[in-house]
């Protein structure tokens, strides 16, 4: 079932969705999260293919924002729900100044009490702490290997990190990162060196780069191949290489020293396939945070102990900031030491003033014939004491108490 709304509103929109739930016989769609997917119009067909096909797996509504430009504020909005629609989709065209103020629109069309996913399949905002739509989510999903520069796009979603972020580059490295992890649990020998092989501008292989020499703690070469993507990945050893190697991107040469040579099916991914895998987490990637860190010491030409030692903890915000933050950390902890040494030099001083209370005790006595001998004193003598300042008086009295 496909509904055109042209020029229409939120409220307008939100009351379709409810009667054609109603007329599809299925008022609650079970419907787990909302995703929500920017692109413009040459983006639009192939994004709402991979939503589509995300959302077999994890049921959703979908909410594709097309932008375009215009001098008139518009909005026209297209349903989809029923006929082999996972959930419901939702396409909202919106042009003009509405266009540069999406959050407006998009906030009355999320799902109540669900959390909210939001996908670029393209161009990614440059400050995404600061974009409308990025603020509603809790996970935000880029692609590097989408833009035109796919390295200094990379590079930026590093500087501006934050937890919850994650790029479509890492994703693509989920199997690599297994048959590695596979190969030295079956051959658990000391790596001397390593190399990764892959495009020019492939950010999956500088990443990949990056994570394993964090990770390993020896140098890791990079070397350009014709591709496709990511073509190889060597790790030295004392008996031989282990190697992963992939010339065509659909079967990979698995090799271990002392082991015949073994094929295994390592396809180049489509996006829907790594759109469906993000879906399957909510929480902070930590480990993707961990390899942006390593990247920029990598890029830098850090040596393979400072790469390492680019391990952010889980609870901190894993950004390229967290070498600052770690810092602050320990200036405050230092201070929050100080404030808990501060009340043992008072200690002393309370447990004292049991002992003041019993010597003034001990001496309250003392002073009482001082005041019989003040009563003994003549009238005249009364007279002048009255007429004498408020400070003698009290320095009189401070006398006799010492006396006494």
């Amino acid at each position: 079932m496909i509904i055109a709304l042209p020029d229409t509103t939120t409220a307008k929109i939100s009351s379709a969705l409810l009667r054609a739930r109603r007329n599809a016989g299925s008022p609650a769609m079970g419907m787990v999260l909302t995703l929500l997917v920017v692109c413009d119009e040459k983006e639009y067909e192939s994004a709402l293919k991979a939503a589509m096909e995300a959302g077999r797996e994890h049921p959703a509504r979908i909410l594709l924002i097309v932008t375009a430009t215009g001098r008139t504020a518009s909005l026209d909005a297209e349903l989809r729900i029923g006929e082999g629609t996972p959930g419901e989709v939702v396409v909202l065209r919106m042009r003009g100044p509405l266009a540069s103020h999406p959050a407006s629109v998009v906030r009355p069309l999320l799902l109540p009490d669900s959390p909210v996913v939001i996908w670029w399949p393209g161009k990614a905002p440059v400050k995404g702490a600061n974009d409308e739509l990025a603020s509603l989510s809790v996970r935000r999903v880029t692609d590097a290997a989408a833009s035109k520069r796919p390295l200094a796009e990379l590079k930026a979603r590093a500087l501006d990190y934050q937890p919850g972020d994650t790029d479509l580059s890492w994703t693509r490295l989920t199997r690599w990162r297994a048959l590695l992890a596979a190969a030295l649990d079956q051959y658990p020998a000391r790596i001397s060196a390593a190399t990764v092989e892959g495009e020019r501008n492939s950010p999956s292989a500088d990443l990949l780069a990056a994570w394993l020499q964090s990770c390993l703690k020896v140098k890791v070469a990079r070397k350009i191949t014709h591709g496709p993507g990511l073509t190889a990945v060597r790790m030295t050893t004392a008996a031989g290489d282990i190697a992963i190697t992939r010339s065509d991107g659909l079967l990979a040469s698995y090799t271990v020293p002392g082991q015949p040579e073994r094929l295994v099916a390592l396809k180049r991914r489509e996006t829907t396939d790594l759109i469906t895998e993000e879906l399957r987490r909510m929480d902070d990637d930590d480990v993707y945070a961990h390899a942006l860190l390593a990247l920029q010491r990598y890029k830098e030409g850090a040596s393979p102990a400072r790469t390492a030692a680019a391990r952010p903890s889980a609870k901190k915000a894993a950004s390229t900031r967290a070498v600052a933050s770690e810092t602050v950390s320990a200036g405050q902890a230092r201070q929050a030491a100080g404030r808990k040494t501060a009340p043992a030099k008072r200690a002393p001083a309370t447990k004292k003033a049991p002992a003041k209370k019993a010597a003034a005790k001990t001496s309250s006595p003392a002073p009482a014939p001082a005041k019989k001998a003040a009563a003994k004193k003549s009238a005249p003598a009364r007279k002048a004491a009255a007429k004498a300042p408020a400070r003698k008086r009290a320095a009189t009295k401070t006398a006799a108490g010492q006396e006494g």
